[in-house]
Order: structure tokens, then sequence, then C-alpha cells
């Protein structure tokens, strides 16, 4: 009886631990592990050869002192705000569409995940001959207006168009799944009685949908920098596989630079550094935005 009084306090106490233990044990060895040992191979100066040895922060000085890096720093911020921005908010119109009592819904539904299932290096073949210079669709739109013919991949501005309209695509339907989710969770009384006060669509939407809504929005807004901190695949296939972002490195992020100094430059302890300093500015972007987020929160109640 002791025995089994023993077992019954264990799988109500313990076994909650046992569930969730492999998710720890998987990130220790695959997230944790690396982590840490990129931290340390970033103090050392490590390249085809083998180690050096110890150089302490001097990867980090040299860093904040190159040139392609701030270049890098600045195309991945300039990008995450092309390809964040219009992207939440057009899901967010696209949820509240999705929300409302439309024929054909499961399909519309289903469509709006057509992106996500797709091949990254089709999107990227099919955007390459949209944005192509001379026989490219969007150049040739742009032509009937009498525009003539752009160069997308020549400067900064147009290849964050170009780039960010690849992001945006892809993973605007993704979002919007998660606020129609939320927004299905709002119960109907609320927009009855708001309808019975006078409120119009827009208003409701306003003042209901995204205040109730708004745990979803700070997540899609995380997860969103996050993904455009580490944005690498886009612009990489945009470019032909250029890992250096264009002629100039006009469209060339953090981890595209990362990749260049560690698997094509073979300096495996700066390519850390450039590593760990993504880490350290997606970790502050979020904070910023978590602060953001409370300050609003505190503003609205």
């Amino acid at each position: 009886m002791n025995r089994l009084s023993r077992w019954n306090r264990f799988d109500l106490h313990g076994s909650p631990y046992v569930f969730i233990a492999p998710f720890f044990l998987l990130f220790t060895v695959f997230g944790l592990f690396p982590l840490l040992y990129t931290a340390w191979v970033s103090l050392r100066s490590w390249d085809l050869t083998g180690d050096a040895g110890f150089v302490g922060l001097d990867n980090y000085t040299r860093l904040l002192g190159d040139p392609d890096f701030w270049n890098a720093l600045v195309n991945t911020l300039g990008l995450l705000v092309l390809a964040t921005v219009p992207q939440l908010i057009l899901a967010l119109i696209v949820a509240a569409l999705l929300n409302r009592p439309l024929r054909a819904l499961l399909l519309f539904r289903l469509g709006v995940l057509a992106p996500i299932v797709t091949s990254v290096a089709a999107v990227a073949i099919v955007f390459g001959q949209l944005y192509g210079r001379d026989t490219g669709l969007v150049n040739g739109v742009l032509g009937l207006f009498g525009v003539d013919a752009i160069d997308w991949q020549a400067s900064k501005a147009t290849s964050w168009i170009a780039v960010s309209s690849m992001v945006n695509w892809r993973w605007t339907g993704y979002n919007a799944l998660i606020y129609l989710a939320a927004m299905q969770a709002i119960p109907r009384d609320l927009y009855e009685a708001a309808q019975i006060d006078g409120a119009g669509v827009v208003q409701q939407f306003r003042k209901i949908t995204v205040p109730l809504i708004r745990p979803a929005l700070i997540f899609t807004v995380v997860m969103s920098i996050i993904g455009g901190m580490q944005l690498f695949t886009e612009p990489l296939l945009f470019g032909q596989g250029d890992v250096s972002g264009g002629s100039l490195r006009q469209f060339q992020t953090i981890a595209m630079y990362m990749f260049e100094q560690s698997f094509q430059n073979f300096d495996y302890g700066y390519g850390s550094a450039v590593a760990w300093m993504i880490f350290l500015l997606t970790v502050l972007v979020g904070v910023v935005n978590l602060l953001i987020g409370r300050r609003i929160r505190g503003g609205t109640q």
C-alpha cells in the first residue's frame, strides 16, 4: 500500500517532468550546446587550419569596425520592416475577411496555406522571373504606365522590395490563420451588443477584435522579428545563390554575412562572433518590442 501511495504521488507530481524531459534534452543537445560552443569559438582564432588559440574579444572588436557587417545589419533591419509591417497588416485584414460568413470558406482558408507548403526554391524561381529586368512581369506592368525597366537587384531599395515581397507572400497566410483562430475565440455576444449600440464594422474591429487578439498579435510580431533577423533563404535565392547579396552587397543580410565568413572565408572564429551578434540583436529587438507592448497595454487599460 505504501509503494502504491508513492507511485501515485510520483504519477501526480513527477510524471509531467518525465513527459517534458525529451524537449529539454533535445534543446540541450541541439540548441543550448551549439549556442555555448559558438560563443567559445567566437573567442578564438579558428580557421581552416584549426584552432590558433584564444584571442578574447578581438573578433567582436573587429566586427564592430567592419563596414560590411554594418551594411548587412542595415539591410537586415530594412528587410525586417518591409517584410513584417505590411505582412502583419495584410494578415489581419485577411483574417477579418475569413472570419465573416463567405461561400466556399474552407477553400479560402486552405488557399492561404498554399504559400507555406510551396517550396522556397520554387518561390524564388517564380519571383526571379517576375522581377526579371528585361522580360519580368512586374517591369512589363510598370511599362504600361510609362515606367522604364528596373534592374531589381541593382540597388538597395529595389532589391529590398523584391525580397520582402517574397517573404510577405510566403508568410501572410500563416499569420492570418493565427489571427483567425484568435478571432473565432471571441464571443459573438460582444459583436451583437456592439451592433445594437450602433457600432459599425470598422468600430467593432478596432474596439473589440484588435484588443482581444492582442496575445496573438504579440506572438506574430515576436516570431516575425526572429525570422527577419535570421533572414537567409529568400535573399540568397534572389541573388542566384550569391551569398554576398549582390555586387555591392545591397541585399546581404547578417545571416548571409555569417555564412560568407564561416563557410567561404573559413574564418570560423569571426563567423561565430557574427552568429552571436545575431542572437544578441534578436534578443535586444525582442525585449524592446516587449517593453513597447507592455506600455501600449498599460496605456489602454
